[in-house]
């Protein structure tokens, strides 16, 4: 039930139809008695540095999430941000402190690292290959660095992103190996599909799935259904997969302490979790 007294957590992006967090934070928040809700917020690019301004002088806000295609163009929107987030180049969570400034936070990689090692895969001897580098690919890649990865491929759309990105990689992590502008699969460990591709029906695979070895490990941040067609064709080669919604329920905890909810597992949450597809 939302009353005036309803702590209210954005949750920017576009479009909206994908968005799987208000299935899990919603049901969270009524099982504990937390008199707050995550509300889904459509806001185009072209309009979203007002809407975000105008947004942070409602009384009752205490945060957002911030998604796709937002993330980045959220840090200069802020008073403050994280290391996590700098390194990232992107930001997907917002905090409104007492005193009103604005801090931001990046968990998506954290939670997508959370869930690789969960499932008991080494990334200490392991070469990765983030296709996307943008917001959630650029976390991806800092907390792949930061869990101690020897060697990280980059490829983007744009080869300025993916070069960027691998810049302020090799700046904070000078023995990491890091390569940009190729997206073939052969050699690497672990495969990550950071991109859109996947959220509209008919769209390519990422990578060239027939170049995957059946041991690489390969994860997916599109959430539209729990098994994409590149995950799928990664599983009928015999790959391990993490399928994007993992990437939410280890990252949620985060959040939760971020905004004062206190904590949870992610047990607890697939528990009580209302995702559909």
């Amino acid at each position: 039930m939302i009353s005036g007294t309803t702590i209210l957590i954005a949750h920017l992006g576009y479009p909206t139809e994908g968005f799987k967090a208000p299935m899990i934070y919603n049901p969270y928040f009524e099982k504990h008695g937390i008199d707050a809700v995550v509300m889904p917020m459509g806001v185009k690019a072209e309009d979203y540095p007002d809407v975000f301004r105008g947004l942070f002088r409602l009384t009752n806000i205490r945060g957002a999430l911030v998604t796709m295609p937002h993330k980045i163009t959220t840090l200069s929107l802020l008073d403050d941000v994280s290391t996590t987030a700098r390194i990232a180049g992107s930001c997907n969570a917002v905090l409104r402190r007492a005193d009103g400034t604005l801090v931001g936070d990046m968990f998506d990689g954290a939670g997508f690292v959370r869930g690789v090692i969960r499932k008991g895969f080494r990334l200490d001897e392991a070469r990765a290959l983030v296709v996307g580098s943008g917001g959630v690919g650029s976390a991806i890649a800092a907390s792949l660095a930061a869990a101690g990865i020897p060697a990280i491929g980059l490829f983007d759309s744009s080869p300025a992103a993916a070069e960027a990105l691998g810049e302020r990689l090799r700046e904070h992590y000078p023995r990491l190996e890091v390569s940009t502008g190729a997206k073939d699969p052969a050699g690497y460990d672990v495969v990550v599909n950071a991109t859109p591709l996947g959220m509209m029906e008919g769209d390519p695979l990422p990578v060239d799935v027939s170049r995957i070895a059946s041991g690489t490990f390969v994860g997916e941040v599109v959430m539209k259904e729990e098994i994409t067609p590149f995950l799928r064709a990664a599983r009928d080669k015999g790959c391990p997969i993490q399928v994007g919604t993992d990437m939410l329920f280890e990252q949620i905890p985060a959040y939760l302490e971020f905004f004062g909810f206190g904590s949870t597992t992610p047990d607890e949450l697939r528990s009580v979790s209302q995702i559909k597809y």
